[in-house]
Formats: structure tokens, sequence, C-alpha cells
């Protein structure tokens, strides 16, 4: 899935950054997760990726969730590491699979009460992995986690795929929380005017630095600065100039470079902008501040 030799490590950032979205648990133990090799949270592999990551100036994580396993495991590793918040949800294509989902969502609503948990996600809509049966199942889990994050006072990260007007229309009925943010933004041009008139973060990820990727570049210059984000994913989708690697959080460096000379910024204030804007998105990550 992805090349065998490490990517290079990237130049530092004029000033430091976060990575908003990333899977530390899958870039330790590959995808599909295996979880008798993920390691503990506290431990020194996942210390080294975070240390390595800000050595490159992306030095704050969000830890994102996808099941009940993996949100239990983000907030270990936020509790354990004051780089790093939480994020806790079920993903849309897990929705459909659980044969108990008010369970699952009862343990997601327990864990969204921690005070290093700063987020609900990723929630949201797919409609490119799940067929229409399961829809039904992913639409319920949604409404759900919208309202836990508003009656938490949590940000809600969405994970949207071939699903824009269906995920603006739930927002819109079910009134959206003060802070979202949509991960991995995969909208063109008028979908980015949308999410910018309902004050929605857009958060871009190693993709928009693809060659194909021109309709999510027109995206990012829709987007007013102050609500653009940058995230990896990882370990997917890493970003020229080292696609094809394993991504990991340092990674996220390229990204923001990238973005910083699509859009004409100056690197070190582009920087400072993302740094205010993941504040605005997420909190603040001290803990006397939470």
């Amino acid at each position: 899935m992805y090349r065998s030799d490490p990517a290079p490590d990237p130049e530092p950032l004029p000033a430091p950054i976060a990575d908003t979205h990333t899977h530390l648990d899958i870039v330790a133990s590959g995808y599909p997760v295996d979880e008798a090799v993920v390691p503990d949270p506290a431990g020194p592999e996942i210390r080294a990726i975070i240390d390595q990551a800000a050595a490159a100036g992306v030095t704050h994580l969000v830890q994102v969730g996808t099941d009940v396993a993996s949100s239990r495991w983000a907030a270990a590793l936020a509790e354990a590491d004051d780089r790093v918040l939480a994020a806790v949800a079920l993903h849309p294509n897990e929705a459909p699979l659980l044969a108990d989902l008010d369970s699952g969502l009862a343990a997601v609503d327990e864990l969204a009460a921690l005070g290093r948990v700063a987020a609900l996600g990723e929630t949201g809509l797919d409609y490119f992995r799940t067929d229409r049966s399961g829809r039904a199942a992913q639409q319920e889990s949604f409404r759900a986690h919208i309202e836990i994050a508003k009656r938490h006072g949590k940000t809600l990260v969405i994970h949207d795929r071939d699903a824009h007007a269906d995920v603006l229309a739930i927002l819109d009925e079910e009134g959206a929380p003060d802070r979202v943010v949509m991960h991995c933004f995969s909208g063109d041009f008028a979908f980015a005017r949308e999410c910018a008139r309902r004050g929605f973060h857009m958060s871009f990820a190693g993709n928009v630095t693809f060659k194909n990727a021109e309709s999510l570049r027109g995206a990012a210059a829709a987007a007013p600065a102050e609500l653009i984000l940058v995230e990896t994913d990882a370990p997917f989708m890493a970003p020229v100039p080292v696609r094809g690697h394993r991504n990991r959080p340092a990674l996220a460096s390229h990204t923001a470079r990238f973005l910083a000379d699509h859009l004409g910024h100056d690197l070190e204030q582009w920087c400072e902008r993302l740094a205010a804007n993941t504040r605005a998105a997420f909190g603040d990550w001290r803990r006397d501040a939470l």
C-alpha cells in the first residue's frame, strides 16, 4: 500500500502549526488495523512520531477515533501527551455495521465528557463506500453525533464523501454546533462557499497537492483564510513531494507550504494564521485552559 522506505524528514516550518486530523494508531499498526499490534498510546513508538512532527514545526495534533476502541485510544493518547487533543466518534462507514448502534453512541457520549476530548469526529456521511441500504444508519448516527457535540460543547469533525448536499441538509435541520470542521475537504468552489457561509472550517489534506486536484485547489482559493486548516489524515494521502509514502504528522508541513504558495501568502504569516485558525476550531491544548 505504501513505499517501504520512510519519507524524508521535511524542512522545519518557520512557525508552529497543528495537524488537525491524524490516526497515529493506524500509522503505527498499519491498515486495516490489527488490534494486537496497536502500541501503547503512552509508549515510546507513538511519542517518537509526535517528536518527529514537532521537529518539523507540527507541534500539536488532533488524534481521531473511528470506532469505540480507537476513540478510547485517542482519549488515552490525549491524556498521556499535552501536544494531543482527541476526537471521538463512530465513522459513518462503521455505523451500518454495528449490531447495537445505540450502545456505540452511548460509549462515544461518555468519552465526549472527558476534558482532553475536544471534538466529536469523525462522523458524517459516506456514500462512496456505503450503499443505500446503510444510509439510514449513517444518517441516524450523524444526527446523534451532532446532538452529543452540542450538549458537550465540542467541535464537530465531519467526514463527507460524495454526500455534500445531505451533509449540509442534516446540519441545517439539526442546527450545527458552534464549531464545525469539514475534514479532508473534498468539495468544489461552490461547496466551499456554502461551508464558508455557515462559518465551517475547511481542513485540507495532502490530496490538495495532487496533480489532478484542480477543483480542490479552487475550493481552497474560495475558502476564507480564517477558515482554512491543514491535516494529514495519516497514514493516508501523503502530499507531494512524498506521495506514495506512509503519511505521518510531520508531513503536514508540505501541505502548509503548498497552500501558502498556492494562495500567495508569506509562509511564516500563513503558519501563524493556521495556528490561530486551529485554536478557533479546537480550543487550547494547555490543560489549564480546558
